[in-house]
């Protein structure tokens, strides 16, 4: 505690290197990352939900989980083959 006082109280915060812009808590690459953990812990609740208050068997869990894997990419390569079509990419 006392470390932390004497660095604000004696300025020597002022020679350490600012973070670069890529690592910035406000980048893209940070707030991408911030998402994803979102997303993993959304998962992991899930799969709690599903195997503690429903009874579903773990492996029930991971097949729904992998369906909807499965799905999710079928719509997004449906909607990403109908854009491209489009815009003749």
């Amino acid at each position: 505690k006392a470390a932390f006082i004497n660095f604000i109280s004696d300025k020597e915060w002022k020679s350490i290197e600012p973070v670069s812009s890529w690592f910035g808590p406000s980048s893209f690459l940070m707030s991408s990352m911030s998402a994803l953990f979102k997303l993993s812990m959304w998962i992991r609740h899930g799969h709690g939900y599903l195997t503690e208050n429903l009874g579903i068997p773990v492996w029930g869990s991971y097949a729904v989980f992998g369906l909807a894997t499965l799905f999710l990419g079928m719509v997004l390569g449906l909607v990403s083959e109908i854009f491209g079509a489009d815009w003749g990419f």
